[in-house]
């Protein structure tokens, strides 16, 4: 990789704050929730884990709703009931047109939001944030504001949980997998930042969870799985397939 320039500061409807003082426009990529999360098999059954996928979103959404960096939520995706719920919470969804893929949905999200808002920087935010908590997302937003493209590496130092673009540039995601390295590669700034870790830990697998849990998951995230020791402990964590 390589080398990361670091960036330290000084310490169905739009999508709006309520207090829309915020300048950043926000996309959220969420893929069927069938399909989501599917290393989490081990830890819960299907229908738990498709839960705990739109939990992660909603409590990723309502958190950067609640952040003073951000004016709207584009949320990317053809799951209705994730639709409904993250609509419900004041996001505005649009299809995944392209159906091509993460980055393609990423880069249609953000032509969506400029069509909206065409002179507000954007930037890509994963949906498995759950212990997301808007002061540190308007720290992260705030550095990422001062370079035309910049990201965020998550918590593993592997992939990234933040992507930025101002007005004017391209968003050009490349997530998935080793993303840190690709997104350095491209000239985006890497965000070196303390104490933002509820920015960085995104969720794979249930080790993952247990330390998104331990920063403080949002409160869906964190009544799904503290229900599910109780039940898994009697027997009853489903494991039926999905969609039965």
């Amino acid at each position: 990789m390589g080398a990361a320039r670091e960036a330290r500061p000084e310490e169905g409807e739009p999508a709006t704050n309520p207090d829309p003082t915020g300048a950043w426009s926000l996309v959220v990529p969420l893929k069927p929730l069938v399909l989501a999360k599917s290393r989490l098999s081990g830890a819960a059954g299907p229908l738990l884990r498709r839960r705990l996928a739109l939990a992660f979103a909603e409590d990723t959404v309502a958190a950067a709703l609640a952040s003073s960096a951000v004016r709207d939520v584009f949320v990317v995706t053809d799951d209705r009931a994730a639709a409904a719920a993250l609509s419900a919470l004041g996001a505005r969804v649009v299809p995944d047109v392209p159906a091509a893929g993460l980055n393609a949905a990423l880069a249609y999200g953000a032509r969506a939001a400029r069509a909206v808002r065409p002179a507000a920087p954007v930037a890509a935010l994963n949906a498995d944030l759950p212990a997301l908590r808007p002061a540190e997302l308007a720290r992260v937003l705030t550095v990422a504001g001062e370079f035309p493209r910049a990201f965020l590496g998550d918590a593993a130092e592997i992939g990234t949980t933040l992507l930025s673009a101002s007005p004017g540039a391209e968003l050009r995601p490349a997530f998935g997998g080793p993303s840190r390295q690709r997104h350095s590669a491209s000239g985006a700034v890497e965000i070196l930042l303390g104490g933002v870790d509820s920015v960085r830990q995104d969720v794979d697998t249930a080790e993952d969870l247990r330390a998104a849990v331990a920063l403080g998951a949002g409160p869906r995230t964190s009544a799904l799985w503290a229900a599910r020791e109780p039940a898994r402990r009697a027997g009853r964590v489903d494991s039926r397939p999905a969609g039965a």
